[in-house]
């Protein structure tokens, strides 16, 4: 017992010095680079002939969220927020009517983001074109989303030695019951709708045909939306641009992918910028090139203006516990306040959520009816999904807008009980019990369900959606038993989705709040975004500039074992812990 007293207390020595250790040595780099930047760096303004640049690269988020500290990334000097669609497209709006920007850069180098991100930054670029400036677009190589927001440039560029990723749409699921099996652990689930197979990874080693038809309808759907909006910038006809597909135009030289007439001209880097410095007669030394930040300028947040039109943002997973995605802990005040908030006159519900937790999807609804009982009006605007508790949460709203490439629907409901007691068994551990009644120790991970205890989870699962059901029914203003012929956990695109009456309009966010600002009879309204972002010390060092020692680098990546050890066990935690009733929809990785 002393000796291990003495080895948990080394321990903690250890790690505290090193961790003090470690800390200083980032703060004395991160001086030093600041140091640097201000000694060697120039400052970027906004002057007469500034061309807006922006980056495809990375992810881009639906907005902006408090950076947790990631010191892997801290110590190699990497830190760097990603871009959010928010400001992205804010700032085009505010560029379309600045005098001092000439023009747009988009510069191609590989974005991630889903399709209704890219549509709908591409609805942005289309917008600023209105205002008679010129867009320009370049890569050395375009992947799909990046060319598809490129299409709407005025002149889209391609290096001679690049290449068109342009390939289609798929998506891909990984399904783990073999590997469950091998480790001992069982996935018992029940669920109700032919379609919701968001718990199929666990359960089978293949895609059922309900799976798969939907996603096929889904994605056809999607493709055809994307291939007529290139069809008609490029003006080529759809199915020649289906048909070049279809023999791997991927893999052609740019010199053909011009011929096709799907880009202007293949040139090289320092030749665009040639072009765009005789666009706005400057040197090609002297172009001016500003951030989408730098053109916003610093946003104010703040809550106490007037007129207001709040637009709550709801991203992620839902959950009800503190670090979710959408905790409804979190978010349900937040809505209540602005309910009782008599400086608010309305609520644009941003939501791109998959769904989730069955109780927290039932909390942020009700709110968001004390909302609507206060005689304001509430729209949604729907972004990449809007699914199963995603819509749950949507469906209570006066309108809901959606982008054209979104994904909603899924209202279905499932529950998952997981099993380990054959990994437990094959660690040598042999869980015992005693109970009074049948109900006692449900859920339990050690045990399988009894014929009893699953019937009963059976009932609940199928309270829950005759719940879900209603909710819609009565939102959509459609019966009950039409609701039931498009649910089944069925995924739907927001294309077909609008003539099914589950979404009112296709549209943007702008076009959301305008319609909220009309219905509550307010001209110029403040738009005010909730919640605000708690910025971290981490945003703050992500501005800042400057090399962190080769030395550093080696240390923290001995590290980062450790940092993919916690993050496996943090997903181990979610699995074990998650309410077991859930509404969410099937996550598939698409490439876009």
């Amino acid at each position: 017992m002393l000796k291990r007293f003495f080895l948990n207390s080394l321990s903690s020595f250890v790690g505290a010095w090193v961790a003090i250790l470690l800390f200083i040595v980032g703060g004395v780099v991160f001086v030093l680079g600041i140091i640097g930047s201000a000694a060697t760096g120039d400052v970027a303004k906004l002057s007469r002939h500034s061309i807006m640049k922006i980056v495809l690269g990375g992810a881009i988020e639906e907005t902006e969220s408090a950076t947790p500290f990631n010191y892997t990334f801290f110590l190699s000097g990497g830190i760097e927020k990603p871009q959010t669609l928010r400001t992205l497209v804010d700032a085009l709006e505010k560029a379309k009517n600045n005098s001092n920007i000439d023009a747009l850069y988009i510069e191609c180098s590989g974005a991630s983001a889903s399709p209704a991100t890219f549509n709908a930054l591409r609805n942005a670029v289309i917008d600023f074109k209105k205002s008679g400036k010129r867009v320009f677009a370049y890569g050395d190589n375009l992947s799909m989303g990046d060319y598809y927001v490129a299409t709407a440039a005025d002149v889209v560029y391609l290096n001679p030695a690049g290449s068109l990723d342009l390939q289609g749409i798929n998506g891909t699921a990984l399904y783990f019951k073999g590997l469950l099996d091998k480790i001992g652990i069982e996935v018992q689930t029940v669920r109700v709708g032919t379609f919701k197979s968001a718990v199929e990874p666990y359960t089978s080693n293949e895609m059922s045909e309900p799976a798969r038809l939907q996603l096929d309808t889904l994605y056809s759907t999607m493709w055809n939306y994307i291939l007529d909006g290139v069809a008609k910038a490029r003006n080529v006809k759809p199915s020649e641009i289906n048909s070049l597909v279809d023999n791997f135009l991927f893999l052609d030289d740019a010199p053909v992918v011009k011929k096709h007439n799907l880009v202007d001209d293949c040139l090289y880097y320092r030749q665009v910028v040639d072009a765009m410095a005789e666009y706005v007669g400057e040197d090609s030394e002297d172009l001016n090139f500003v951030s989408p930040d730098l053109v916003l300028g610093n946003r104010n947040y703040n809550p106490g203006v007037n007129k207001q039109i709040a637009v709550l943002y709801a991203v992620g997973d839902i959950a009800e516990f503190e670090g979710a995605g959408i905790d409804c802990h979190t978010l349900v005040p937040i809505i209540v306040g602005l309910a009782e908030n008599e400086d608010v006159h309305g609520l644009v519900l941003r939501v791109n959520s998959p769904g989730g937790s069955v109780f927290g999807s039932e909390q942020i609804g009700e709110a968001l009816d004390y909302f609507k009982s206060k005689g304001k009006p509430l729209a949604v605007s729907m972004g990449d999904y809007a699914a199963s508790g995603g819509y749950w949460i949507s469906a209570g709203a006066d309108r809901i807008f959606a982008d054209p490439l979104t994904i909603t629907g899924s209202i279905g409901i499932f529950g998952m009980v997981p099993n380990v007691e054959k990994l437990a068994h094959n660690l040598g551990v042999y869980p015992q019990a005693v109970g009074t009644n049948p109900g006692v120790q449900f859920p339990s991970i050690f045990f399988p369900m009894s014929s009893q205890q699953e019937s009963a989870l059976q009932q609940n699962v199928e309270r829950g959606y005759e719940k879900f059901i209603s909710r819609v029914a009565q939102g959509r203003h459609k019966s009950p038993e039409y609701i039931k012929t498009i649910a089944e956990g069925r995924v739907w695109s927001a294309i077909r989705a609008q003539e099914l009456g589950l979404v009112d309009q296709l549209g943007s966010l702008q076009e959301a709040v305008d319609w909220v600002a009309t219905k509550a009879s307010v001209s110029n309204p403040n738009v005010v975004c909730y919640p605000a972002p708690d910025n971290t010390i981490w945003d703050i060092l992500s501005m800042a500039s400057g090399n962190m020692s080769a030395d550093v680098r080696t240390i923290m990546n001995r590290l980062q074992a450790e940092s993919a050890d916690r993050q496996m066990l943090q997903t181990v935690w979610w699995f074990i812990n998650q309410n077991p009733l859930q509404a969410r929809a099937p996550f598939y990785h698409i490439v876009f």
